[in-house]
């Protein structure tokens, strides 16, 4: 029984992986299926937009990953398939974006951020180490009146 309930799981965690590519998509020759799926992997789903065309069941990703095949099956290098679906859809279907143009303002804005939440810390413990000690305790004569105060 448990065997079994293993082999559910184990046959539930792989299902995913499965489904997205249909078996009519595959190409007979091996080297070509490879070079289409390790594209497959550096192309965003334009619909969910976290998956990679490879494992994404949309519609849309299906026709890219046909597309993805064409092409290689039209004789075309990995770069030219992968700028035919850039110049065609942007280059947001792009995991990896290069880092040029308005996208090299994206790549440097993490690091900046980095650098000025640093600076912000590295002042904020300086400042703290010139502050004034913390207060002494009241004497007898405070604490009477604020005694008083808290009465009224």
């Amino acid at each position: 029984m448990r065997v079994l309930a293993l082999l559910s799981l184990l046959l539930c965690l792989l299902a995913p992986a499965a489904i997205a590519v249909q078996p009519d998509e595959v190409l007979a020759d091996p080297a070509l299926e490879s070079r289409a799926r390790a594209i497959s992997q550096l192309l965003r789903c334009p619909v969910c937009q976290s998956e990679n065309i490879d494992e994404s069941n949309a519609t849309v990703a299906r026709d890219l990953r046909l597309l993805v095949r064409e092409r290689l099956l039209a004789g075309d290098s990995d770069a030219e398939v992968v700028d035919y679906v850039t110049d065609r859809y942007g280059e947001y279907v792009l995991f990896r974006p290069p880092a040029r143009g308005s996208n090299l303002i994206l790549w440097l804005t993490g690091p900046a951020m980095l650098l000025v939440g640093l600076g912000v810390g590295w002042i904020f413990l300086r400042g703290r180490r010139g502050a004034e000690p913390p207060l002494a305790a009241l004497d007898a004569d405070e604490e009477r009146r604020i005694a008083e105060l808290l009465k009224e």
